[in-house]
C-alpha cells in the first residue's frame, strides 16, 4: 500500500510503499522510484512511459521529499546504495529550503553577486539594478548598475547575493 507519494517536476515519482511479510507479520516501507516521461504530442502514440525501481538500486534521482523519507523503514548495512540515495535526498531538501529562505529580488533593488557574472557579450558583471519587467509582472530584469541594457539571470537563487 502506497503510504505518500510525489510527483516532482513532473519527471520523477517518489512513493513511500507499506509491505507486511505474511509469514512474520513484520512491517517495511520502502521507498520506489519511478521516472516518468510524459509526451501527449507523441506520433506513435506513446504519450507516458515510466521506468520504476526501487531505493536499494541506488537511483540517481534525489529530489525526495522528507515527509517520504521520514516514513522509510531503517535500511540494512547490506543496502549501502539506500543509505546513500537517502542522505543524497536529505541534502539536496536542505539545499531546497536554504534556497527557498534567501529573500527575493524586487524592482528597485540592488542586487550584488559574490562573484562576477559572464554573460555572451564578453562582459562580467557583479553589481545590477532590479528592474520591473514590463511584460511579464511575475518575473524581473537585472539592469548592471549606471548602464541602461537589460539582462535576464536564470535561476538567480541559486546564485550567492546580497541586496541592498
Amino acid at each position: 500500500m502506497v503510504l505518500r507519494s510525489a510527483l516532482v517536476k513532473m519527471r520523477v515519482y517518489y512513493a513511500a510503499v507499506e509491505q507486511v511479510v505474511a509469514a512474520t507479520d513484520k512491517r517495511e516501507v520502502w521507498g520506489a522510484v519511478c521516472l516518468v516521461d510524459y509526451n501527449p504530442r507523441d506520433r506513435e502514440g506513446y504519450i507516458c512511459g515510466y521506468k520504476d525501481m526501487s531505493v536499494p538500486m541506488g537511483p540517481c534521482e534525489c529530489d525526495c521529499p522528507d515527509a517520504i523519507l521520514d516514513l522509510l523503514s531503517p535500511t540494512d548495512h547490506d543496502h549501502q546504495y539506500a543509505e546513500e540515495w537517502r542522505a543524497r535526498c536529505r541534502d539536496n531538501a536542505a539545499e531546497r529550503r536554504t534556497r527557498c529562505a534567501k529573500p527575493t529580488p524586487r524592482a528597485g533593488q540592488t542586487i550584488i553577486f559574490d562573484t562576477p557574472l559572464s554573460f555572451s557579450n564578453g562582459q562580467r558583471l557583479d553589481r545590477f539594478d532590479v528592474a520591473a519587467n514590463p511584460r511579464n509582472h511575475r518575473t524581473v530584469l537585472y539592469r548592471p548598475h549606471g548602464s541602461s541594457g537589460l539582462y535576464r539571470i536564470s535561476n538567480v537563487k541559486h546564485k550567492h547575493y546580497q541586496l541592498l
